[in-house]
């Protein structure tokens, strides 16, 4: 490894240990190599979203990261690298894994969506959505930790895990998404559950969001349990990460329900200890299979 490509690196691993925050402790039982490929993904992941929150009229995030496309685009074709630090870093770990390059391409795609937030119709609509910016993500984890494809089940395991934990977000940051214009669920659940757009942005819960969330979060748990084999055929080596990062976010969603969905008032969120025993058990289970979880969403 020369300099500079050692230099972006130690950039990643300093962005992903100040952004990352729990999940990078998760990183740290990884062989150094696997470690610093998964530091240059959440950096590259972490870029594009900054990229697209800045201040700044959509036209402008466009065209940011239009150039940003370009130049990752370029960088990979064997062109300059030298647009962002941790570029050379992330287009080494794309080669060295053999990340399907349209992942990167997805990613940014999806990312772009939320410049001129549209309703999404359908959930199938949805799902594509989420397949960019989540399901992709987890498939470029896995062939960074390795994974035993089983023709092809792997990666449907993995595409529907991405779908989960993105659902899970959804749920939790309803009115957070609302007051920025964003609204996620389906236009169809919406009507189905009659929930206004005011609904959206009040102070507390009403019964008609709620019944509408509890719709959301079920589907959320059957993605879940869809994904659940997906531990097996990854390498030992990366299930602490996978359990790490799915158990987090399933807590979550168990701690959504737990307050009947009470979004509105305050964001629901885990508090350090409770991610840290979860990111032990991770480690402690590293070669079991995991319990089948449950698939059917607790009732108020």
């Amino acid at each position: 490894m020369n300099d500079a490509l050692r230099a972006s690196y130690r950039f990643c691993g300093t962005l992903s240990r100040k952004e990352a925050k729990n999940f990078y402790y998760s990183f740290l039982v990884l062989p150094a190599p696997l470690r610093r490929s998964m530091c240059a993904l959440y950096a590259f992941l972490r870029h594009t979203d900054d990229l697209a929150d800045e201040p700044a009229p959509a036209g402008d995030q466009r065209a940011r990261l239009d150039a940003w496309r370009q130049s990752v685009d370029r960088a990979l074709t064997g062109g300059s690298a030298n647009c962002w630090p941790g570029l050379p870093a992330l287009i080494d770990t794309v080669e060295r894994h053999a990340i399907p390059r349209r992942y990167l391409d997805e990613v940014i795609n999806g990312v772009e969506i939320d410049l001129e937030p549209r309703p999404f119709a359908t959930f199938e609509e949805l799902h594509g959505y989420c397949y960019q910016v989540a399901s992709v993500v987890g498939l470029s984890c896995i062939h960074i930790w390795g994974y035993e494809s089983d023709g092809g089940r792997a990666e449907e395991l993995a595409e529907s895990c991405g779908v989960a934990l993105q659902l899970t977000n959804i749920v939790r940051d309803v009115r957070e998404d609302a007051t920025r214009g964003r609204i996620y669920l389906p236009e169809e659940d919406l009507d189905r559950f009659g929930v206004r757009p005011e609904d959206l942005v009040a102070d507390r819960t009403n019964d008609r969001l709620r019944n509408l969330l509890e719709f959301e979060a079920q589907r959320a748990y059957e993605y879940y349990e869809k994904a659940a084999d997906l531990d097996r055929l990854i390498a030992p080596v990366g299930r602490p990460v996978h359990r790490t990062i799915v158990g987090i976010y399933r807590t979550l969603l168990d701690e959504i329900v737990r307050r009947r969905y009470e979004v509105m008032a305050k964001r629901v969120s885990l508090s350090p200890w409770r991610k840290a025993a979860i990111t032990i058990r991770s480690f402690s289970g590293r070669f079991e299979r995991p319990e089948p979880s449950r698939a059917e969403v607790p009732r108020c």
